[in-house]
């Protein structure tokens, strides 16, 4: 039987309040041995923990989330710092920058993302990081402060962006968007990065593959970016769920 890691499902969404339990016996019955449920504001920290406390698959990361910023006020950065020196995080986020959505303070993004940047070197956690349509400044940030290492969650970037966060150590995630055909240099990247920086997530309940358009999308469609890629690296999909899940259980400590 498969067992893959999920790097980066928000199970913890509204969108799963109606069926959770359904969706978490779907992914399991699929291979999905875990999964990293990365926060998104502050509110959502403590029932997020204990979703994680139920289910033993399901790892915590806590961070706040750039496209959430009218969520967010600046003790929550002193409380995220409490809250990862008392809680068993996995990792500081989803945290980064996002210049795609009009409207967000650029600014106000900014300091909250060079904030947790820091809190995950004081308390040696990897960082999930969200760039869209900001990957330089992603880059130029994770340089800037060092002594980081993390995961671009749903990479879009070139292969030069992704060579110089693999030279920083970050590596990236890959799910839905592999599988349009139309994703061609993401499909090119994909096929011949190095594997120790590939990590495999769905992003549910958004970013569904080809094959669920329209749909929520949820864990046990990780199966699908798994044959997808597999397919492109000319790999067994036991080679590549083997590999991808020892990247995230070296990344975010998972026994």
């Amino acid at each position: 039987m498969l067992r893959i890691t999920d790097s980066h499902a928000h199970l913890d969404a509204r969108e799963f309040d109606a069926d959770r339990a359904a969706v978490l016996e779907r992914a399991r019955a699929a291979g999905v041995a875990h999964q990293i449920v990365p926060a998104v504001n502050a509110a959502g920290w403590a029932p997020l923990r204990a979703l994680c406390a139920n289910h033993p698959d399901l790892h915590p990361a806590y961070g706040l989330h750039p496209m959430y910023l009218a969520d967010h006020a600046p003790q929550h950065l002193h409380e995220l710092g409490d809250w990862l020196q008392r809680e068993r995080a996995v990792a500081v986020g989803e945290c980064g920058l996002d210049f795609y959505v009009e409207g967000l303070d650029a600014e106000l993004q900014r300091m909250y993302f060079v904030r947790q940047l820091e809190l995950a070197r004081e308390f040696a956690l990897p960082v999930i990081v969200h760039a869209r349509r900001a990957l330089d400044e992603v880059i130029a940030a994770l340089r800037r402060i060092g002594g980081l290492r993390g995961v671009v969650h749903s990479f879009s970037g070139s292969e030069e962006q992704a060579r110089q966060l693999w030279k920083l150590g970050f590596g990236i995630g890959i799910g839905g968007p592999v599988t349009y055909p139309r994703a061609q240099r993401l499909r090119r990247i994909v096929a011949a990065m190095p594997l120790q920086y590939l990590l495999l997530e769905t992003d549910a309940p958004d970013q569904p593959g080809i094959g669920h358009r329209g749909e929520r999308n949820e864990p046990a469609h990780l199966v699908e970016v798994l044959d997808c890629i597999a397919a492109l690296r000319g790999m067994e999909r036991e080679a590549l769920a083997a590999a991808t899940s020892g990247n995230a259980a070296a990344l975010f400590g998972l026994a």
